[in-house]
């Protein structure tokens, strides 16, 4: 009964985090909208970083909760999901084009700032309060990238924002911040349970479960947007939210407590960086991404996922 009770609690704090994420988001970008700021600085602020809320939430309770498994291996864990089971089952559904900046500067620099991580870690076997610091200045870097990249396609991205009442507002972002932050707390706290349970380790139970539970928004908007027709966006976000998970969490979590960083993750970050580097060989001579490309990244997981079980 026990394990059923944190399989639900799980489940439960999964849904917590990407209803909150969701109705943090609207609020948020809701109320900048009313109060005049640019849609692109709100499309560059709130809605990208909303993506990495849940891994953000889970990451830093986790820390604050000595769990390093679970902190370091949700980060590894989503980076590796998003690639090879989003974008695999994405490219199964339709083919996926690939912008040109995404290839020539985006889908790079995940990759350098995955090597980052990887020596970060190795050096001392820990994200330390400095470490943090020099993540949230490269991030910084990267939002000047973004918005000059986004104030070149200001005219195609314009989005109205649905016009509620400020208090109406207000409260889906008390409610989905709460959400999130409880959410997390109870997600992380089954995780440990079941790891317990089963006899599995937080490094396993942070690099799957975790990861993939923390990993729904972008599988939702990825999937939804490869059937609607629009699965252009679907590298763009994946991309985005795997730079944005070691930037913006992996920093953030750092500047609040040391985030550990165990030797076994080397290899995990290795094969995060070895997804990328498929991603960008699949795409780099096509520009998109087809359905033989979608077989061989959720072979590469299967593969990856013998490798934790054994």
């Amino acid at each position: 009964m026990e394990i059923v009770l944190q399989c639900f609690l799980l489940a439960l704090g999964f849904l917590m985090l990407v209803k909150g994420a969701d109705w943090f988001v609207d609020g948020a970008a809701g109320i900048a909208d009313r109060f005049g700021v640019p849609q692109l600085i709100i499309g560059l602020t709130i809605v990208a970083m909303g993506t990495s809320a849940p891994e953000a939430a889970v990451s830093i309770t986790a820390g604050l909760k000595n769990n390093a498994g679970i902190t370091i291996g949700n980060i590894v864990g989503s980076n590796i999901l998003n690639i090879l089971i989003i974008l695999g089952i994405t490219s199964l559904i339709v083919a996926v084009a690939v912008a040109n900046s995404t290839i020539r500067y985006e889908i790079p620099f995940m990759l350098f700032i995955t090597v980052l991580l990887m020596g970060m870690g190795y050096t001392g076997q820990k994200i330390s309060f400095w470490e943090g610091i020099v993540l949230w200045i490269v991030f910084l870097f990267y939002l000047g990238y973004l918005f000059v990249m986004a104030k070149k396609k200001q005219e195609d991205q314009s989005q109205e924002y649905q016009k509620l009442p400020i208090w109406k507002l207000l409260l889906a972002v008390l409610v989905g911040l709460v959400a999130v932050v409880w959410g997390s707390d109870i997600t992380v706290d089954a995780a440990t349970a079941l790891a317990k349970g089963f006899g599995l380790s937080e490094r396993f139970i942070g690099l799957t479960i975790v990861a993939l539970g923390t990993s729904l928004p972008e599988l939702v908007t990825s999937v939804s947007a490869a059937i609607k027709g629009k699965a252009d966006i679907a590298i763009g976000n994946i991309v985005g939210s795997n730079i944005f998970n070691i930037l913006f969490v992996v920093g953030t979590t750092a500047l609040i407590i040391p985030v550990v960083f165990e030797p076994k993750f080397l290899i995990d970050t290795f094969i995060a960086f070895g997804a990328g580097l498929v991603l960008l060989l699949c795409v780099a001579r096509r520009k998109k991404l087809v359905r033989m490309h979608g077989v061989i990244m959720l072979i590469g997981y299967i593969a990856y996922f013998i490798y934790l079980v054994m």
